[in-house]
C-alpha cells in the first residue's frame, strides 16, 4: 500500500531533495543537483518566485521508505500571460511501480482542481530558469548541471495516466570545429557583420566587468524569450537571487556580450564550463571539498555547456550570432576545448539551431513536456 505525505517539517524536506541520490546512486548519467540550491528553490520565504506561485510538496512512502516525490505549482504570472488555468508538476521521481507513480499523480491532480485549475503540465519548475522536461531520449548520455535526467520507465507511466505531448526540447552536442577553413568561414561572416551592421564585442576580463550589463542581459532575456512555451517575465528579485547563486561559476572568458551602434546590448552568449564530472564527484556538496572540485571545472575544461543566449529581437538577422560564435569558438579552440552542448532548445526553435549550421553537430537528448487537461 503507497502512504502519501505533504511535505510540513524539514525532516520531510530532507528526504524530498534527497531521495533521487538514492533512486539514481548507480547511475553513471544523472547529474546530482546541489542541495543547497534545492532548499533555496523550494523555500517559500527566500526563494522570490514564490512572490507570483504558490506549491505544495508531497513523499510517497511504499513499504515504511520513500519511494516517489513530486511538487505541485501553481505560476499565477503564468495563467495572466497565456490565460490557460493550468498547475505545474515538477521534482518529480519514483520508483518503477505504478501504484506509486499513480498515487502521485492522482495527489497533485486533485489539489490542481482544488485550486480551480483546469489542467497540469511538466516537468516545469516555477520559472523557465529552473529546470524542466522530461528526458524520454538520450538516456546513456551524460546529462548536465542544469537539465533533468530520469529513468526511461518515467515516459511509459506518464502516458499511461493520460499524460500527452504538450511541448519538446532538443539538445544539441556540438563539435568545436579544428578545420581552418571552417573557423576561416565564421571569421569571415563575423567580420563582414560587425562593419554593416557597427556591431562590437564588448571586452570583458574580470567578473566584476559583467556587472554593469546584468540589468540589460536580464531585460533582453525577458523579450528575447517572452514567446516560447511557458515563459514568464523574471523578475528584479529574481536576478539578484540568480546573479548571487550563479555568478561564482562564470568563466569570464566564455560570456559574450555584443554592442550594436547605438552602445546598447545586442545580444549575449552566457557559457559555463561543464560542472557534471565536479557535481557527480561533489555529491551534491560544496563542502568540505565540492567547491575545489567546481573552481577546477571552471578554470580548465574540455566541455562547456551553453547556458543562455539571447538577440535582441530588432537585430534577429543582423549577424549577431556570427559575432558571438566567432569569439566564442576562438576561446574555446584556445582553451583545448573540444564539444559544447546547448541548452534545451524548443523542436521548433528553427532560428537558434541554424547557428549551428557551420560546425558538426548531433542532437544527442530530448526531452518533453507534458499536459492533461481535466474533464
Amino acid at each position: 500500500m503507497v502512504k502519501i505525505e505533504k511535505v510540513l517539517n524539514g525532516s520531510q524536506l530532507k528526504e524530498f531533495i534527497t531521495f533521487p541520490f538514492r533512486l539514481y546512486k548507480d547511475n553513471p548519467y544523472w547529474i546530482p543537483p546541489l542541495i543547497s540550491d534545492e532548499k533555496f528553490t523550494l523555500n517559500k520565504k527566500k526563494n522570490p518566485a514564490f512572490d507570483y506561485c504558490e506549491a505544495e510538496l508531497w513523499l510517497a512512502y511504499k513499504d515504511g521508505k520513500v519511494a516517489g516525490r513530486i511538487a505541485g505549482i501553481i505560476n499565477h504570472s503564468y495563467i495572466n500571460k497565456w490565460g490557460n488555468r493550468y498547475a505545474r508538476f515538477g521534482w518529480i521521481d519514483f520508483i518503477d511501480d505504478y501504484e506509486v507513480s499513480k498515487a502521485l499523480f492522482d495527489t497533485v491532480e486533485a489539489w490542481a482542481k482544488e485550486k480551480g485549475m483546469e489542467g497540469i503540465h511538466g516537468p516545469l519548475g516555477f520559472c523557465d530558469l529552473d529546470k524542466e522536461g522530461m528526458l524520454v531520449e538520450g538516456f546513456e548520455e551524460m546529462g548536465t548541471f542544469i537539465t533533468i535526467y530520469n529513468y526511461p520507465y518515467y515516459k511509459e507511466h506518464i502516458e499511461k495516466y493520460g499524460y500527452v505531448k504538450d511541448a519538446e526540447w532538443i539538445e544539441i552536442d556540438i563539435s568545436i570545429p579544428e578545420d581552418k577553413d571552417v573557423v576561416s568561414k565564421i571569421s569571415a561572416l563575423a567580420s563582414k557583420a560587425k562593419e554593416k551592421y557597427g556591431l562590437s564585442v564588448v571586452p570583458l576580463k574580470k567578473n566584476k566587468d559583467v556587472i554593469p550589463y546584468i540589468p540589460e542581459v536580464f531585460d533582453m532575456l525577458n523579450k528575447a524569450y517572452e514567446h516560447l512555451y511557458g515563459v514568464v517575465p523574471i523578475t528584479d528579485k529574481q536576478v539578484k537571487t540568480y546573479v548571487n547563486q550563479f555568478f561564482s561559476f562564470v568563466n569570464v572568458d566564455y560570456i559574450c556580450l555584443i554592442k550594436g551602434q547605438d552602445g546598447k546590448l545586442a545580444g549575449f552568449g552566457i557559457i559555463i564550463p561543464s560542472l557534471s564530472e565536479a557535481a557527480k564527484k561533489s555529491k551534491g556538496r560544496l563542502f568540505p571539498f565540492g567547491f575545489i572540485r567546481f573552481l577546477k571545472a571552471i578554470k580548465k575544461n574540455d566541455t562547456l555547456d551553453l547556458y543562455l543566449v539571447a538577440i535582441k529581437p530588432e537585430l534577429k538577422g543582423k549577424g549577431v550570432p556570427y559575432v558571438m560564435l566567432d569569439e566564442l569558438t576562438r576561446t574555446a579552440l584556445r582553451n583545448g576545448v573540444k564539444r559544447a552542448i546547448a541548452s534545451p532548445e524548443l523542436e521548433t526553435n528553427h532560428a537558434v539551431q541554424s547557428m549551428w549550421r557551420n560546425y558538426n553537430t548531433r542532437i544527442h537528448r530530448r526531452r518533453r513536456c507534458y499536459l492533461k487537461r481535466f474533464d
